[in-house]
């Protein structure tokens, strides 16, 4: 049966990839994905055909992957982190419906929220979710409805996408609505460029999150009412009695 790997290939830098994740992409024929992506591992796969699409079109992306496929090509569709968060996955098994020859391999990678958090300490020890600020597929009245949601209960929240040029002030208003049930203070974390040249980490407070710029290669950390900053960490107790 033919095959595709759809590739975490984690947050950029080779190194952060897992093996399974290397070896995929190096016994492929062809490697597909947005051109940014492709760009992160062309220089260590100089032998492969590499086909790239622009941003937004995931769908053309992934039916040429299943054409190249049915081909008789060995090939990996390559997404940034996970594939199987705000990834190519779901889509591949929607479009797969049209080509039941064609086999799915999904490989893991390192998402965003893990590879930032292991940059800022330790912030993800407790309960937490993500949350895309992008509204390119998600209603915003959704978006704001998950984010009370999120304050309410007390999550550690993560946020993709937090920032473009489109939407600027997304993360501002976000942080408005996260004001209503958490302590200006609240330890925050932000970082930029995660495995990738130029990668930067701050910790700071709600309140100063709320006035900090960011951009589509910042992933953004809220702590719950128990985060702490412990020596310029951002530090989320998991409640151990004995500490």
């Amino acid at each position: 049966m033919k095959k595709i790997n759809v590739v975490g290939i984690g947050p950029g830098h080779w190194d952060k990839m897992t093996i399974e994740a290397a070896r995929a992409l190096e016994e492929s024929n062809t490697i597909i994905g947005y051109t940014v992506y492709i760009d992160l591992v062309k220089e260590h796969l100089r032998d492969k055909e590499f086909l790239t699409t622009p941003m937004t079109k995931e769908v053309d992306r992934c039916r040429l992957a299943f054409e190249e496929a049915e081909k008789g090509k060995n090939v990996s569709l390559v997404c940034s982190g996970d594939a199987g968060v705000y990834g190519m996955s779901g889509l591949m098994y929607q479009i797969g419906e049209s080509y039941p020859d064609v086999e799915l391999h999904i490989i893991p990678g390192v998402t965003a929220a893990l590879g930032g958090a292991a940059v800022l300490g330790a912030p993800l020890i407790h309960d937490f979710c993500l949350i895309s600020l992008s509204d390119l597929l998600t209603p915003v009245e959704k978006i704001r409805k998950r984010l009370m949601a999120a304050g309410e209960a007390d999550f550690v929240v993560v946020l993709y996408n937090p920032s473009s040029k489109k939407r600027a002030d997304y993360l501002q208003k976000a942080c408005d609505i996260l004001l209503r049930y958490r302590d200006p203070a609240t330890v925050c974390g932000l970082v930029e460029n995660i495995g990738r040249d130029g990668e930067m980490k701050k910790v700071m407070t709600l309140q100063e999150l709320r006035d900090t710029p960011v951009n589509m290669f910042t992933t953004v950390f809220i702590g719950n009412s128990q985060t702490k900053e412990i020596e310029g960490y951002m530090v989320t107790p998991r409640g151990y009695r004995d500490v």
